[in-house]
């Protein structure tokens, strides 16, 4: 009898953690993703002038992400890496059909239903799942969020700016407008709130996961008639501001509910800000659309009471690709076996237990371009006949240049002269990079094929229902 209990023991020993602790209690998963947000704009990582009272108070309760990198500093490839766990390359959506850097309303292109999402994943391990806001990986039904693992979707399937005459700017809740325009209307982020709010509410008695992709503070910039005139930073930071109201009515619902334990909580941006006026990426250098780490490295705070713990700072590298292993991990899910997903499970830092990198290497690509590439603190700009910027716009001929961004987070000391083995091992990684996911005029052997159709099918208000 002794011998069968010690086995048992030793058996239930060997089960994942993570399998007995989301069979008995799966977690809510909320996942906030801002447009356009600096690296300095919340409290947390510095801003002087934007009051973020909520976010400020998540961080005295949760984890800041010091060194989080989204995978592109533009909008369409940050949010497909984000879904899927993969670099923009690896899933074909670094630019859109006309190879342009995101993509337009009427696109013949978007995220492959084939690719598994974090929704599908949770899905399968009984989630209800809903996406609010702004989606931008296609607006064909076969590449909305309704056949990418969300049980509905409410917001806008792109950017704020993109009002056309062919296709307005359209509010669609699933697959249908409800607004044939919403250009500048100012109750967006409030929409957006009550949404989730009223999903919260409604799931709080199964498991959920909530992905907020917020329009704010793309421009045009629109902040509800509350928060106008606010700030410090005008229009920007009014914004900025309601979204740290937005935060705090979602944090209401998961208390009233009674599931404030049981819920992790991830705020973050798709790439630094475009404002460098009103918004700021400092002490990065750098803004949105460039390679820079004031481009791509973004704010992350985290929180889940009693497991993430409180008042923590890590500066490990982490990225919007580890969301979707990390996510799975801590649902009890299963990881894709059938493809190669480039994120990597950062539970143990979250949990406080990893103090090292889990993360060997992150490559930085604008567009179809390899640029740069980081191990550890030391981070490679390669040598570049020419730099594509925004856009693809040319910058010219970029030499090689080799920044410890331990001691020189601006990047402003090019120390490549003097550590030439740090030199070879990066053009290494770069090397291996291009092979599996391509640079320019370079098809990557571990490139996947993007959604596609013949016929664009737009989301346009049917005025004769």
């Amino acid at each position: 009898m002794e011998k069968r209990l010690f086995l048992l023991g030793i058996f239930c020993f060997l089960i994942p953690f993570s399998f007995i602790w989301a069979k008995e209690n799966r977690p809510n998963v909320i996942l906030v993703f801002c447009d356009d947000l600096g690296y300095a704009d919340i409290g947390p990582f510095g801003s002087k002038t934007h009051a973020t009272p909520v976010l400020d108070q998540m961080a005295k309760e949760g984890m800041c992400l010091t060194d989080f990198y989204s995978t592109c500093p533009v909008c369409t490839p940050s949010r497909a890496s984000l879904m899927t766990g993969c670099y923009p390359r690896r899933v074909n959506m670094h630019v859109d059909e006309k190879n342009l850097c995101v993509l337009f309303p009427a696109a013949r292109k978007g995220l492959n239903p084939n690719e598994i999402t974090i929704a599908e994943i949770l899905k399968k391990e009984g989630y209800r799942t809903m996406c609010i806001g702004k989606w931008h990986l296609g607006d064909h039904p076969d590449f909305m969020p309704t056949n990418q693992g969300f049980d509905s979707y409410f917001g806008i399937p792109y950017s704020n700016d993109m009002n056309r005459k062919q296709v307005p700017l359209p509010l669609v809740r699933d697959l249908t407008v409800i607004r044939d325009s919403i250009q500048r209307d100012d109750t967006i982020t409030e929409q957006y709130t009550k949404e989730a709010v009223k999903f919260i509410k409604d799931s709080s008695d199964e498991p959920f996961f909530l992905y907020l992709p917020h329009t704010a503070v793309h421009l045009p910039l629109v902040p509800g008639k509350k928060f106008k005139n606010s700030s410090k930073a005008g229009a920007y930071g009014d914004w900025v501001q309601e979204i740290d109201w937005s935060m705090g009515e979602l944090l209401k619902a998961v208390k009233s509910e009674g599931i404030d334990g049981n819920t992790l909580i991830l705020f973050t941006s798709d790439n630094g800000s475009a404002r460098e006026k009103q918004g700021s990426n400092l002490p990065l250098r750098g803004r949105k659309g460039r390679t820079d780490e004031g481009g791509m490295r973004v704010p992350c705070v985290v929180r889940w009471p009693g497991k993430i713990p409180p008042g923590t700072k890590s500066n490990l590298i982490t990225s919007t690709l580890d969301l979707l292993p990390t996510f799975t991990a801590i649902s009890g899910g299963k990881m894709p076996n059938d493809r190669t997903i480039d994120g990597v499970n950062i539970w143990p830092i979250l949990s406080g237990k990893e103090k090292s990198n889990v993360r060997d290497v992150f490559f930085y690509y604008q567009m179809d371009q390899l640029q740069a590439v980081r191990s550890g603190n030391w981070k490679l700009f390669v040598e570049m006949e020419s730099k594509k910027r925004n856009w693809g716009k040319p910058e010219g001929r970029k030499e090689l240049a080799l920044y410890n961004l331990a001691e020189d987070i601006h990047e402003d000391k090019n120390v490549a002269a003097d550590n030439p083995k740090v030199v070879k091992s990066l053009q290494n990684l770069a090397n291996e990079a291009r092979k599996d996911l391509g640079d320019l005029g370079i098809q990557g052997k571990g490139q996947r094929k993007a959604g596609w159709v013949e016929k664009a099918s737009p989301r346009i208000l049917n005025r004769n229902e």
